[in-house]
């Protein structure tokens, strides 16, 4: 009997290996000598990520392939899928093996995409019915992927998962071709000669930043007034302030002249009110919490957590990544309990536990449906691993190491204190507080230690000198959001709730996207410059607020919207939802954006200042010279200016060669990027680079003699 494991990746397939005895090796598959779990071997094969696709419009009618009005919408009775690009000698060695085996495992990642990716291709191999088991493990440690493949599921719950994956893959089609030539038509009408690619996810996302943009632009600073004193007592100074602003300084004036109040003045303590106070450990982290957390702290953008989290996760130091979950199996206790010394000593640390068996809060087996949180796995790196670790490798291992820790540590306690104090009948509020245990905050050391809140010893009716004033403010504009700001909201739908308690209850509550796609969702609308992020602060282009501008009103722009489409899917994946009645709501909103749009377009009003659309000019007469961009950096006499496909020197006929692409490493190169490296020699950060193994990453490009390099220095 043939058992075939189907891996989704190389470096899964060797994790699977490195558990087993290996017989032998190829380009494309690794077999496994016989054993206990596999007594006649077997064979491993893996893909590279998607293998197969979705065909294009034009492969299935010729009408499609010029983009029109008149040809929309796109919508084949049936959809076909085709080899991926480059992907065909890999796709077809699964192929041989998929037809030899008599059991077929899907041992992809544990998720929908997981199961999307290896019934795509057994699809698409066209070998029949063959059982097919599924693997299903949280961590790629040895002895997890023994266990694993010795209790294999059967594939009813992964044909669910598959089915919904799919609808979402379809779905998203079926809105990018059809929405994206829809606008695309219509802003080009008027005037905006440009390719704007529509998404069921993306473009609400990229709303989330312009309703944000438009709330900074149009707020309006307004003035306050507050009367606050500063008071001295036998044992010190505290300051205190009267409960609510004024929009007048005279309203102010007017309630101290009502007092009789005087500077400087007598107050006498009217009351104090300490209460002893705890806050609880944090909650594990899930991936989206991870990336928030990551970006607070260290501006970590999203796309760089999850790679680091992946890479843990491929050396066997954490568990699965992409999880939604915050709680943990009490199987997953058993061993953190009994390493407890060990990840204590990783991080140099050392406290009493003061439970071993943390609530349900953390520990909630009912809570668990597919994964649980992120965890630091039994195999532990040693201390000479984690000093050759990259920065954040070792930066996110030490936060869930901490994190994990903190369940079990003591409450923070401290007390907090309010104090009245009245000064001729008029009360100011004053508030302090005293640590009285560290608790789990001793695992987070903070840069800073100061301790200005708490207030002097007070006792009641003493009286203390007070000198009033009144304090003149201004009402502050939202803040833009950050990348990590930007993850909790599409979680959230649209909400920036930041508080882990709040955020706790809205578990429920679906968002836009998915725990594994959001940071892509991101990189995706970076990569169509409709958003631009610089030192960690997202900021709206000029096309991104006119897509905005074009989609206001429509269920594009709509995060709950989405967040309803992604709840519907997740039914599908439980079995409770349909894919046909779907799609079928999907067709017939499609028509009506096909019907409402043109009409909604033509009759808006653009702000055509604010974006000028790359002109296109055909022939020697229509023909206009290209805009400088900068001073050429090799010859310093000619101009850097946008050609098709690359950058280049004015004086080239005068022998300057200097050029610069317009993409490198798969990330589209704008034109201030090209300035900066004219100008400066240098980029700032730049996220959204692709290596040959397809994993995104974030670097500074420099110019050096000419030519572009990396630089990831900034990460020292």
């Amino acid at each position: 009997m043939t058992t075939v494991i189907f891996a989704e990746k190389p470096s899964q397939a060797r994790a699977y290996a490195d558990a087993f005895t290996v017989q032998s090796k190829t380009k494309t598959d690794i077999t496994l000598a016989p054993c206990a779990t596999f007594p006649n071997g077997a064979v491993i094969t893996w893909g590279i990520g998607h293998l197969v696709e979705l065909e294009e419009p034009k492969a299935y009618d010729k009408k499609w392939t010029r983009w029109t009005i008149d040809s929309l919408p796109i919508a084949p009775e049936t959809f076909r899928f085709k080899i991926a690009k480059g992907k065909y000698k890999q796709f077809q060695a699964v192929k041989k093996w998929f037809r030899q085996a008599d059991v077929l495992i899907n041992a992809c990642d544990v998720d929908r995409e997981g199961s999307n990716i290896f019934y795509s291709i057994y699809h698409m191999t066209g070998v029949g019915r063959k059982p097919i088991r599924r693997l299903w493990i949280n961590s790629l440690e040895v002895d997890e992927i023994r266990k694993g493949f010795e209790h294999l599921r059967d594939n009813t719950h992964d044909l669910r998962l598959y089915e919904e994956a799919k609808t979402r893959q379809v779905s998203d089609w079926l809105v990018g071709m059809n929405a994206s030539r829809l606008y695309t038509i219509l802003l080009k009408a008027k005037g905006f000669d440009d390719v704007f690619p529509i998404g069921r996810v993306q473009s609400p996302t990229v709303y989330l930043v312009y309703e944000r943009t438009k709330a900074i632009e149009q707020f309006v600073s307004e003035p306050f007034f507050e009367i606050k004193s500063t008071f001295e007592a036998a044992n010190g100074t505290y300051e205190g302030i009267v409960k609510g602003r004024m929009k007048e300084r005279f309203e102010a004036l007017a309630l101290l002249e009502k007092h009789q109040i005087e500077r400087p003045d007598e107050g006498v303590i009217q009351s104090i009110d300490t209460k002893g106070k705890m806050k609880r450990p944090p909650l594990l982290h899930s991936l989206s919490t991870l990336q928030a957390t990551a970006n607070r702290k260290w501006k970590m953008s999203p796309t760089l957590v999850l790679q680091t989290a992946q890479s843990l996760y491929e050396k066997k130091y954490i568990s699965y990544p992409r999880t939604d979950t915050r709680v943990i199996t009490k199987a997953e206790l058993a061993y953190l309990v009994e390493r407890l010394p060990a990840y204590q000593q990783l991080i140099d640390v050392s406290f009493e536990p003061e439970t071993t068996h943390p609530g349900t809060r953390y520990v909630n087996d009912k809570g668990v449906q597919e994964h649980y949180a992120i965890i630091p796995t039994k195999q532990l790196p040693r201390a000479s691993t984690i000093e050759r670790m990259k920065r954040e490798e070792r930066l996110i291992y030490e936060e869930i190491i901490r994190t994990t820790l903190a369940m079990f540590h003591r409450p923070y306690r401290y007390d907090e204190t309010n104090v009245i104090t009245d000064v001729k009948g008029l009360a100011f509020h004053s508030k302090g507080t005293v640590e009285r245990d560290k608790g789990w905050q001793q695992l987070f050391p903070k840069k800073k230690q100061t301790d200005d809140s708490a207030l002097p010893s007070l006792t009641m009716n003493e009286r203390v000198a007070a000198d009033i004033a009144i304090h003149e403010g201004k009402t502050s504009p939202p803040k833009p959001y950050t990348e990590g700001q930007l993850i909790t909201l599409m979680k959230t739908c649209g909400s920036l709730i930041e508080d882990e308690e709040e955020t706790a209850l809205l578990k429920e509550i679906e968002g836009i996207g998915t725990e594994a796609t959001r940071s892509n969702i991101i990189e995706t609308i970076k990569r169509h410059d409709y958003i631009r992020v610089q030192k960690n602060i997202v900021s709206l282009t000029k096309k991104g607020r006119l897509l905005c501008e074009a989609l206001e009103g429509t269920l594009l722009a709509s995060p709950s919207m989405t967040a309803k489409w992604e709840k519907y899917l997740h039914k599908i994946g439980n079995g409770d939802g349909e894919s046909e009645k779907f799609l079928q709501s999907m067709y017939k909103f499609l028509n009506h954006l096909i019907e409402t749009v043109p009409t909604t377009i033509e009759q808006r009003t653009f702000q055509t200042e604010a974006y000028e659309a790359p002109k296109k000019t055909y022939g020697k007469k229509n023909w206009t010279p290209p805009k400088p961009i900068a001073t050429c950096p090799r010859c310093k006499e000619g101009s850097i200016v946008r050609r098709k496909g690359f950058y280049g020197c004015t004086h080239y006929k005068k022998g300057c060669r200097q050029t610069f692409p317009d993409e490198f490493a798969k990330r589209k190169l704008t034109q201030t990027m090209i300035r900066d490296l004219c100008e400066r020699g240098k980029t700032d950060v730049i996220d959204g680079f692709t290596s040959q193994q397809g994993k995104t990453f974030q670097a500074t490009l420099m110019l050096v003699q000419g030519k572009l390099q990396f630089d990831f220095s900034y990460n020292a």
